[in-house]
């Protein structure tokens, strides 16, 4: 009887209940618990086998490029320019909660987009939407999608994102097309949404590699001025590891 149970929990789709009645099946310590209880604990079960799903999707669909990049792993035994209290601060997700950005600067391999997928993985720790891209490789896909009719899917898809992770910021100059393309995602995002820039280019270098004075007057004002900041510094990291291996 309770393997039948069982099996109409699973066609139900309540997958954690079902495996909570296994285990209390199991388990002798539930035999002495009352029905409420026994019931409250499956119940339990469910709520957090669902959310455990959430977070795994929500995760599946950042395309972080470290995937393994979080709070707990990251370094802060090498002097970067960064404190341990700062990135705790952040990691509680407060400056997301009240669409603000994030900009991350420092030189090659210091680990810029380490820290960005670590802020990632804490806001989907939280329930918030994320997805992590590279600035080359967006170009493209909005190049694309203009071809090939998905242009408005696809600014709908990013807008959509509660935190826009795009990294390799200014690696190549900004074409006519690519400016109004990101004036275009940063405007839909404006004080609703919330992006991290990282980028080996300070600031004040933006203009020029933007080019259009007057689109990138448009697209700064849309991150900087309510923009959070952390200056990185130090070798490569790749250059550390590369040197103990």
């Amino acid at each position: 009887m309770i393997e039948a149970t069982v099996e109409q929990l699973y066609l139900m789709k309540l997958f954690g209940m079902a495996e909570g009645l296994r285990e209390q099946m199991n388990v002798p310590e539930y035999h002495d618990l009352g029905f409420e209880e026994r019931l409250g604990i499956l119940v339990d079960k469910e709520r957090l086998y669902r959310e455990n799903r959430r977070l795994k999707t929500l995760a599946s669909k950042a395309h972080f490029r470290h995937p393994s990049a979080c709070f707990e792993n990251i370094d802060f035994r090498t002097r970067r320019g960064m404190t341990k209290d700062g990135l705790f601060r952040l990691c509680q997700n407060d400056w997301i909660k009240n669409h603000h950005n994030l900009i991350v600067i420092g030189p090659t391999g210091v680990g810029k987009t380490f820290i960005a997928c670590a802020l990632g993985t804490s806001a989907i720790r939280h329930g918030i939407s994320a997805l992590y891209v590279r600035m080359p490789r967006l170009i493209q896909e909005l190049k694309v999608a203009r071809g090939d009719g998905s242009y408005v899917k696809l600014l709908k898809r990013l807008q959509r994102m509660k935190l826009l992770i795009i990294d390799d910021w200014g690696l190549n100059p900004f074409t006519d097309e690519a400016r109004r393309d990101l004036l275009e995602i940063l405007e839909d995002r404006h004080q609703v949404r919330s992006t991290i820039i990282a980028s080996q280019l300070p600031i004040d270098m933006w203009h020029d590699v933007i080019g259009d004075p007057t689109l990138a007057d448009a697209i700064c004002d849309r991150v900087v001025h309510n923009a959070h900041k952390i200056i990185m510094t130090g070798e490569s990291m790749r250059k550390t590891h590369a040197g103990l291996t």
